[in-house]
């Protein structure tokens, strides 16, 4: 792998931006900040571009729309990793952990074994990927077929994340038996029979669900996988989760909550498009006003990669954050809450995962790419002008 030196550009770091610094990549790894000797290195001039560090995606679920574009039509596994991969890659995203879901009475790749190959699949595509694809499980904790397939994948290092997720209504993202039954009839089209059914296995199973919860999160444990809970809706749930380990809220539904979650030591993570849409999919918080209120520490892709970028940058604006703070929404705080300590910063030694972004017709682009040192992308927008400073 050849050395780069890459010049002209406003570098991002954790607290502070530096105009026209360089920086030296080498053997995968960002060598040197200002280096006084790069004769070496190959010269990439950025062009007043910023330069920060790669995205890093805690939970992105649009792996499983990849594989399932519409409700019984699937593509090839790997296919489906391919294009996902590349998407990322034009996102700005250098890790992403694939959110797939174990919930066995749902239909399509949402099924166990499917899921389970799903799994597998991106662990081998990974080794020829653009970026750095993870497994993030999710495992609805009312399905009892699940802990046996999600075990196996712990305990062979197949997922590097697990979260903890409970879709009976009346609490979490159903507020109420007809948000579910509304949800479940538009998305897997089932009838009010099955929808009856559904609801009536779903209440018998939750008596079990707080044992299946402390055997995966012991596994998780023994592993070292960051733990996640899903949609907490309540301060009393935070305090349960993190009896088992949990580290990380995911889209907790209000604010009280979420600063609940803060105050147990939790990370709490918010969907980066409910910033762009100005609202939760579901009537829960507005990410736009946990970040407002400093209970939000990290956004995610959730269901569209491409929104964690933009969505980052609009928070300057709409939430008053530094450029720094705003980029570590989307880098440092997520390495931290997956207990990566080799990325998500611009810093001597660490993984040269970096993105140069530009303005393109007012809308932030990822332009160039760089996974552990290795050029990823390159996109040359014609009349593209560089980000004003």
């Amino acid at each position: 792998m050849k050395a780069q030196l890459l010049i002209n550009a406003r570098v991002v770091f954790a607290d502070h931006i530096r105009a026209d610094a360089s920086i030296l990549i080498e053997n995968g790894v960002i060598a040197a900040i200002d280096p006084d000797h790069a004769s070496h290195a190959e010269v990439v001039d950025l062009n007043g571009q910023l330069l920060m560090p790669g995205l890093i995606d805690l939970h992105c679920d649009a792996l499983e729309k990849e594989v399932e574009p519409r409700p019984g039509v699937q593509f090839p596994l790997a296919f489906a990793c391919a294009q996902v991969d590349r998407r990322n890659a034009a996102a700005g995203i250098t890790t992403v952990y694939h959110a797939l879901s174990f919930a066995n009475h749902e239909l399509g790749v949402r099924n166990n074994g499917t899921a389970a190959k799903l799994a597998c699949a991106v662990n081998q595509w990974n080794n020829r990927a653009l970026v750095d694809n993870r497994v993030h499980v999710r495992y609805e904790v009312t399905d009892e077929t699940a802990p046996p397939i999600l075990s196996n994948l712990l305990e062979q290092g197949q997922a590097q994340m697990i979260s903890f997720m409970d879709h009976t209504p009346g609490q979490g993202q159903f507020k109420d038996v007809a948000a579910f039954r509304a949800f479940h009839a538009r998305t897997y089209r089932k009838t009010d029979e099955e929808l009856d059914a559904l609801l009536a296995d779903k209440q018998r199973k939750a008596a079990g669900a707080f044992e299946r919860i402390q055997f995966l999160a012991a596994i998780a444990r023994e592993q070292g996988v960051a733990i996640a809970s899903h949609d907490d809706d309540n301060p009393e749930r935070i305090a349960t989760v993190k009896e088992v380990g949990t580290t990380i809220s995911e889209f907790p539904i209000n604010q009280q909550t979420a600063q609940a979650a803060r105050e147990q030591g939790l990370y709490t993570v918010f969907g980066a498009p409910n910033v762009l849409r100005g609202q939760s999919q579901s009537g829960s918080m507005r990410a736009i006003d946990a970040i407002k209120a400093g209970v939000a520490d990290c956004l995610c892709g959730d269901y569209s990669p491409a929104a964690l970028l933009p969505a980052a940058l609009q928070a300057v604006d709409l939430a008053g954050l530094t450029l720094p703070a705003a980029i570590r929404l989307v880098t440092l705080n997520p390495a931290m809450a997956a207990g990566l300590t080799d990325r998500g910063e611009i810093r001597e030694g660490l993984r040269a995962d970096l993105i140069a972004v530009d303005e393109i017709s007012g809308m932030p682009q990822a332009t160039q790419v760089w996974v552990a040192g290795s050029p990823v992308l390159d996109t040359q927008y014609p009349f593209a002008m560089a980000l004003a400073g």
